[in-house]
Parts: C-alpha cells; structure tokens; sequence
C-alpha cells in the first residue's frame, strides 16, 4: 500500500522528545509511562475521582483521555472477517502514536497478533504508550427480535464474551474458530496499560423497552462490585451483571480501572419533549444506575456516542436552540445529570464524504465536508470538550470503513447482496467517510475509446471502486452549455435536457463555461429519492422533459411535538457539482473542472460517484430501479418503490456540443471481487494532532 504524504504530515506532528513524547517543555519528553496506584489492595492504572478520571503516569495524572477509535476491518472486507493484519497493526500504531493518539478504544476482541503488536510498541515506547480502552460487544443481537435482553441466548454469550475478553488482555485466552469472531491463542500482556472497559452496544430503543417490560420482574443485582440502583430498570439490571461479572475477573487478577457501559443520546436518560421520532426517546438506559462498591476503586463513568447532527432534538429543544452550541448544551446537560460521575463523549466526528445524511448545529452536518474541514471540526469538538470539563473525547474512527450503510443510502444498494458493499467506496454514504485514515480506491487505467478531428478531439475514461473519470477534451471553449447523456438501462430513457438528440439517455449532467455551474439530472422514473420513504407530495417532481436533479434526503417530513409545527422534507442536492480540483485528494466534494490545453482546446473533466450514475453496486455492474407496486400514491400517501436491481453491460455516453453532431462513446468495464485501494493520512489531521496533543498535556 502507498501512503501518499504520510511521511510529511507525521514530520509535522512528530513530538519534540522524538519518541512519541506528548506535551512538556520544548526539547523534554513527558514520561506517560504507567505509574498505577494501589487502593484497596487492587493495582489501579486509572480510577474515578468524581467527575475526573485520572488515569496514573509517571509524569502525573492525565485527567483527559483523547483518543481514537478502531475498527477491525479493512476493505473489501466484513467485520466479521477480520482481515487486519499484523503489520495493519504495526504501521497504524506508530502513526497514531506519532499524531498524539494517547487512548486507542476497540469495540471486541481483537485477533491475537493485535494485543502482541500493542503491548511490542508500548514495550517499544515505554514513555509514551498507547493506553487501551477494551471494549466488550454484545455477541448475540438476538434481543432485537426476540425483545428479550435476558434471553438465555443473549446472556449466556455476554458471559461468555465478558470472561474472554478479560482473558485476551491478559493472555491466557485460547478459543476455537467460529464465524465472525477472532479465534487462536492469546500470549500478550496488555492489562499494564488496559486503562478502562466500555461494555456492551447501543442499546435498541424498541426491543429494549419491550425488552424492560418482559422482565419487569427480573431481580435487582446485588454485587461484589456492581450493583443495581433501586430505580434501575431490568436494562440496567442486566448491564449490573455484566459489569459485576466483568470486575471480579479483573479484580482476581489484582486489578481494578473504571468500567462503563456503551450508550448514546437515543437511549439517554433525559426527556425531549420537541423529539419528533418516538423511537428516539423511548427507552432511557442510566449510567447512575448501575452503581460501582467500595471494593471497585476503578469506579466509573458515563459513556456515549454522541454527534453533533442527531437526533433531531438538539435542533429543536429550546434549552439547546437558545445556547450559542446545542451539542455542548446538550453535553452539559448530561453532565448534570449524571452528577459526580464523569462524562465521555466515547464516539463522535464528522465524515468527509460528498453526501451527508442530516443536518448539524454550527455546519457540522453528517457529511458534505472536505476532508480539511471534518479535521477542523473535530478538532474544534475535541477541545470543546475539554473545556466543558468532560472526562474525555474519541475520535470516531481511525479508519475509513467501506462496509458501511446510512440510512438514505442503504435502499441504493439493497438489490445486492450486503457483503458486496465493502468492494466498492461509495462517496454518498458518509458513514465510509469517519476516518482519520483514508482508503483510496485505485483507478483501473486510463482508456480513450473515442478519438477525432471533430468539437470533440476525444474523451478518455478511467474509473476506480468510487468514481467514474471522464476527460472531455474540446477543439475550443464552447460559448455554450454542453451536455453530457449516459444510456444505462437497455431499455427506457428520454430525450435529453433540452430536447435534444432522438437517443434515450437515463442521467444527464449539463456543463456551462460562462457561468461556472455544472448539473447532474436523473430522469424521474429512476430518482432513488423515490425509495426513501416519504409521503408522494415531498417528492420532488420531474421537470417537463422528465428530469430532476439528484438529491439525497436528509430528513422526511415531522411535525415537532408540542408546536404542531410542520417541517418538510429536506435534501441535499448533490446535483449541483461542485468545481475544483480532486488532485488534492482533501477536496472530496469536487467533481468537475474545466482545463484549458495548450493547443486553444479545452478539457470537461468530470468524476462521477458510481452511485450518481444509479449504481447499486459497479463491483457487479447492478443499477437499481425504483419498480413502483400498483398505482401511484398522491397527498400525503407514503411511495412504496421497491429497489429492484439490473445487471448491465455497461454505459453508452454522448455528449452534445451545440451546433455539432453528437459523439458517443461506449464505457465498459469488468467487476471485481476484491478491493484494491492506497493508505493515506487525511488532509487537515495535523490540525487534530495537535488538539490530542494540547487537551491530553
């Protein structure tokens, strides 16, 4: 794999001890070497202190944990599948040591060689080690159906997952092969710097209420170390346990650190009376409620998911609409209520992807940025945090995922099966967009399959697992839009934009020199806004030649409880490309620019998301077809398109130059099976390197 600029943008970021050193004057290394305290007859590397957690150095307490999240995936790969790989391992925790990362989190049980490489570059960089948050996922997700949390399915993985993640940090776990989890024998040490646990997911709001109201009878927990609250729901109950159980473990190994448990603000404890989803404020899972003994000097703290963009509450709550910044209002009202208990923001981040799934306070939307500005952004939150006085910040996540879905995406690619999502890198779903780390497709290699002595001298194509390239190379600048069709289906299409042509063409995108806009239409038959959901009347309507421009939804239509006020649906119009230049790989909105040649000529060069084109996977060449069931609703009636997929041969492309006869040009290409792709520190990181190193010194 290449790296691009990896090696300045470290340069830049390197610390002055020139070992990973953090903070302290110019030219001294701080030793951030474990230091643990013991407290009740238990080795405590960090514990709670009211609203601090104090995690114990050599150079003092570090009393705000910045970190980063990590997956366990790579692409063209499922979770499940644990591709990483032990020089994976190797390469990215030197360079989060180098960017400042002092708190690495993981979600479950990684493969033995990842705690081997963790605890060799800690042992390698005992001064400035990377400080392990475990996390311990919940195996079994079958409450979700079975709205059931104390089904014995579920709880007899918990269990089972609890004791062997304790086992994997201390390197005694040996487990067989099964599907979908790391197997093997785990040798490496890494509890000496195990800083915290967060145990379990974020919680169902529907299954978990139901869940609540099948066990209302469940017993309180009395524990060794955890315990229920009187008020704690059968919810809490449970998490009580897995904690208890989770703590004797640690402390029969004669340790104790803070564990939590996973949540975020859908399952937050508060009340939004102005949510307009019911699901989002139905169920209430309470840190305070599970309740850490004497015999714990870990302690713990209140840990959440929480973005900046969602849920729709924070956009609509008086008490955060007023604040100059919702999401820090919302974060302090966490903070309040849970008291003397500290608060970690365990997830959060903007995504630098083209599409963006809702809007955000401050811009901070879920997607749409460049890669510059997602950097800025959680830089911005990071040290927002620290101001706030929260115990802590992860950044979400280190790497790019091309696995996963978003909510207004996922109906685009339904017609393929979902384990083929990771072979491509779609720029609409911001969800693949989070890393600090960016996976880059590789183009395929460029081809000219039309040349001549034409307007057009000839249009060159390459495309990669994302874009579709196109190089549109012009006699002379046309004083007039030119307009671009791609025939995709074998069979439908209109007319172009203009009425132009007698050809049928499925997407159009119009180019204008003198005004400096570019467009790119889908006709109307085919516009995957139809399969979102929302009422017929939302839907924007074709024009009169059966056009309209592509949009993502980021919002269906609600009405804010308590107001009656109705909100529309809105959208993102990603059909409006945007003009600049994607050879600074940070830009990742651009998609067309005008060149001019050497020659008086003059180049259209476009690249076009795969998914713009109505592709529900270009791996297998699908496009997706909103197929409408019966006849079409009106008012308020909701679509009910259902995605249909359709293989095809490829694209035929023509582009219209006025006053010239149009020139086409057939784009084939093979599928693929797997993904090849180059590594690279994203743009703007060293602007997030130096808040990790600032909130963390």
């Amino acid at each position: 794999m290449l790296f691009g600029s990896l090696g300045g943008v470290l340069a830049a970021c390197s610390s002055p001890g020139g070992s990973g050193g953090q903070g302290g004057e110019k030219g001294a290394p701080v030793d951030r070497s474990p230091s643990p305290q013991e407290h009740g007859g238990l080795r405590c590397l960090a514990r709670q202190d009211s609203t601090t957690l104090r995690l114990h150095t050599t150079a003092g307490d570090v009393t705000f944990w910045a970190g980063v999240n990590l997956g366990s995936t790579t692409p063209g790969h499922s979770p499940g599948e644990l591709a990483v790989t032990r020089e994976d391992y190797r390469r990215w925790f030197s360079m989060m040591g180098q960017l400042g990362v002092q708190v690495l989190r993981i979600y479950t049980i990684h493969p033995p060689h990842m705690y081997e490489e963790l605890k060799a570059y800690n042992e390698a960089h005992r001064s400035a080690p990377l400080y392990l948050v475990h996390g311990i996922y919940l195996p079994d997700e079958s409450y979700i159906e079975s709205h059931d949390l104390f089904s014995r399915a579920s709880t007899e993985a918990m269990v089972a997952e609890v004791r062997d993640a304790s086992a994997a940090v201390h390197g005694t776990l040996r487990r067989s092969e099964m599907r979908g989890r790391a197997s093997g024998t785990w040798t490496a040490d890494v509890s000496p710097w195990t800083a915290a646990w967060i145990v379990g997911v974020e919680w169902d709001p529907e299954a978990g209420s139901a869940s609540d109201a099948k066990n209302a009878d469940a017993p309180a927990h009395a524990g060794t170390y955890f315990s229920s609250h009187p008020e704690a729901t059968p919810t809490e109950r449970w998490i009580a346990a897995r904690m208890d159980e989770l703590a004797a473990l640690e402390a029969a190994a004669g340790l104790s650190v803070p564990i939590a448990h996973a949540n975020w603000p859908t399952a937050d404890p508060l009340k939004h009376p102005q949510e307009p989803l019911a699901n989002e404020d139905m169920l209430g899972v309470d840190a305070n409620h599970v309740v850490p003994s004497d015999r714990w000097p870990g302690g713990t703290f209140a840990s959440y998911h929480a973005y900046p963009y969602y849920p729709d509450f924070q956009m609509l709550q008086p008490s955060y609409v007023e604040a100059e910044d919702p999401y820090r209002a919302y974060l302090l009202d966490l903070a309040r209520h849970h008291g003397s208990m500290p608060l970690m923001v365990s997830e959060f981040g903007v995504p630098s992807s083209l599409g963006s799934a809702h809007r955000g306070s401050l811009e901070r939307d879920q997607g749409h940025h460049s890669e510059q500005d997602a950097m800025r952004m959680n830089a911005e939150m990071l040290r927002m945090f620290a101001d706030a006085g929260l115990a802590g910040g992860l950044v979400f996540e280190w790497l790019d995922e091309w696995f996963k879905f978003t909510w207004n995406t996922v109906p685009r690619h339904a017609p393929v099966d979902g384990e083929r999502r990771a072979l491509w890198h779609d720029p609409f779903t911001n969800e693949q967009f989070f890393g600090l780390v960016a996976h880059d497709p590789k183009p395929v290699g460029r081809r000219v399959p039309y040349e001549g002595d034409g307007a057009v001298r000839s249009i060159a194509v390459d495309h990669d697992a994302s874009w579709l390239h196109l190089d549109i190379d012009l006699a002379a600048t046309p004083s007039s839009p030119v307009s671009v069709g791609f025939s995709i289906l074998p069979e439908g299409g209109i007319r172009m934009p203009d009425g132009g042509g007698q050809a049928r063409y499925d997407v159009a995108v119009t180019l204008d020199p003198g005004a400096r806009q570019a467009a790119c239409l889908i006709r109307g038959a085919l516009d995957p806004v139809r399969l979102d959901g929302l009422p017929a009347s939302a839907v924007p309507r074709p024009d009169a030649n059966g056009w309209v421009l592509q949009r993502l939804t980021l919002n269906r239509p609600y009405t804010v409880p308590g107001t009656g006020q109705d909100r529309p649906a809105e959208f993102l119009e990603v059909g409006r490309l945007i003009e600049g230049d994607w050879s600074d790989p940070g830009n990742t909105l651009a998609t067309w620019q005008l060149v001019a040649g050497d020659a008086g000529n003059a180049v259209f060069r476009l690249r076009l998301p795969w998914s713009m084109l109505g592709f529900a996977d270009p791996s297998s060449r699908t496009v997706v077809v909103p197929t409408p069931a019966g006849a079409a609703p009106t008012g308020d009636a909701k679509l009910q398109d259902t995605p249909v997929g359709v293989v095809v041969e490829g694209i035929d492309m023509a582009v219209f130059v006025p006053g010239h006869d149009p020139v086409t040009a057939p784009i084939r290409w093979e599928g693929w099976q797997d993904a090849t792709y180059t590594e690279r520190l994203k743009a703007g990181v060293d602007v997030l390197s130096q808040a990790l190193r600032d909130t963390a010194g």
